[in-house]
């Protein structure tokens, strides 16, 4: 395994850490939301669940762009929630006063944690051509290789 596979393998693990993490606070929670708000009880149960099943893709998917993908729109819509249910409000009247420590403020931790986990992932695969590039007739070529050299 050369260095660069042992980083993208190092932020897979991250990346799946902040992700269990992300499902153990919103499970947590769960039942209290669901006799608070019932709709987001059930947004924080279903949010739960894809971020357990992206946890478990980074672990063992050959190809985990779409899990990591998933992971990043889920955490930062979650990140959103939390902002706007703390500012303007969600719908139906839900409103929090307050960050909820030690839940908010740790919730907030593992999903940005998560998305830049994402961004570094990606920037590593970007620099060491692991994104491949598709030149006339839609063959492969290399990163950093002239697809005029493949007519």
């Amino acid at each position: 395994m050369n260095s660069a596979h042992a980083v993208q393998a190092a932020l897979r693990g991250l990346g799946a850490c902040c992700a269990i993490g992300n499902t153990a606070l919103h499970t947590l929670l769960v039942p209290d939301h669901l006799e608070e708000k019932f709709y987001i009880g059930i947004l924080f149960a279903v949010g739960s669940a894809v971020m357990l099943v992206v946890a478990i893709a980074l672990v063992v998917a050959k190809r985990p762009l779409a899990a990591w993908l998933t992971g990043a729109i889920v955490s930062t819509g979650m990140i959103v929630g939390f902002v706007l249910s703390r500012t303007v409000g969600l719908p139906f009247g839900y409103y929090e006063s307050g960050w909820e420590p030690p839940y908010g403020p740790l919730s907030l931790l593992v999903e940005g944690l998560f998305v830049l986990t994402f961004l570094a992932w990606l920037a590593t695969r970007t620099a060491h051509g692991a994104m491949p590039t598709y030149g006339p007739g839609r063959e492969r070529v290399s990163a950093g290789q002239d697809a005029s050299q493949h007519w």
